[in-house]
């Protein structure tokens, strides 16, 4: 496994990761809101960095792991696929 092809699986794993902190601070904080609002029942400022940095992170990971993936010269992966079969890439096309 060459290099492109490890940083692109690791932005991928970085990518789903993030979601999933934010889904289950979603959720966490849909079932115990009191200690994360202040008295005028705003969120409290740790609040929204968690929730508005978890997703935009993924986002942005996602971003790079798309530019990585055409980099590396690999397929888009089909549902359930960890590492899809090398094709052509812009890369390779330039050439």
């Amino acid at each position: 496994m060459n290099g492109a092809v490890a940083t692109w699986l690791f932005l991928r794993i970085v990518r789903w990761v993030s979601w999933i902190a934010f889904l289950a601070f979603s959720v966490y904080l849909a079932y115990d809101q009191k200690p994360h609002l202040n008295s005028f029942g705003h969120l409290l400022p740790y609040v929204e960095v968690i929730m508005f940095g978890t997703s935009t992170f993924a986002i942005f990971a996602g971003f790079f792991e798309l530019a990585m993936r055409e980099r590396a010269g690999i397929q888009r992966p089909k549902l359930g696929q960890l590492i899809p079969p090398t094709g052509t890439s812009a890369v390779d096309l330039a050439r």
